[in-house]
């Protein structure tokens, strides 16, 4: 039996070209991995809430190999805790220049801009978003970056939107089908 996302049909081919070299992908968390807004408690600590769809799609990802990053302009403790509960292995918290950030995940891990997928929402975004040769956002980000976006999920940030990029990102280098088998498997 062949598994294939609803979605594959929909995926163009030179999408799907440019997804089949991606080896590392890099996430902006508030309106990507998060809904995008900022939760407070009355004693004001800062509260998240992360996609837990989304989190197993990144462990997908680095099980096949491919390099996950965060790179955000916040510094959140919760985004550090639910960055090492997945074993992200690069965290880079602080960072209004995302692009800056991008070229040094670049130099660091000798890779090429059109290896590098990069999903975000909103202009901080734009600069990384372009440089990188597949760009992703959602379709509730910042009408600016949904139009220079290569992708646009279907499932808005929070909400499943990074399991979607990673289920492409999969599809596209046929591997997929070996990180949904152990969840198919029959007792016999």
């Amino acid at each position: 039996m062949t598994v294939r996302p609803s979605l594959s049909s929909d995926w163009p081919q030179a999408l799907i070209h440019k997804a089949a070299r991606i080896r590392l992908i890099a996430l902006d968390v508030d309106g990507i991995m998060s809904d995008g807004k900022l939760y407070f408690s009355a004693t004001g600590d800062e509260l998240k809430s992360f996609n837990i769809l989304d989190g197993l799609g990144l462990k997908q990802l680095m099980a096949a190999g491919i390099t996950v990053a965060v790179i955000t302009g916040r510094r959140s403790p919760l985004t550090e805790k639910r960055m090492t509960d997945l074993g992200i292995p690069h965290l880079m918290q602080g960072r209004e220049d995302k692009r800056q950030a991008l070229d040094e995940l670049v130099r660091d891990m000798n890779i090429q801009p059109d290896e590098i997928a990069y999903m975000g929402d909103d202009l901080p975004d734009l600069p990384a978003l372009r440089f990188a040769g597949l760009g992703i956002t959602v379709p509730n980000g910042y009408w600016l970056v949904r139009q220079h976006a290569d992708y646009c999920t279907s499932a808005a940030g929070g909400s499943g939107a990074v399991r979607e990029a990673c289920d492409l990102i999969l599809t596209a280098q046929n591997k997929l089908e070996a990180a949904l088998a152990c969840y198919l498997e029959t007792d016999a």
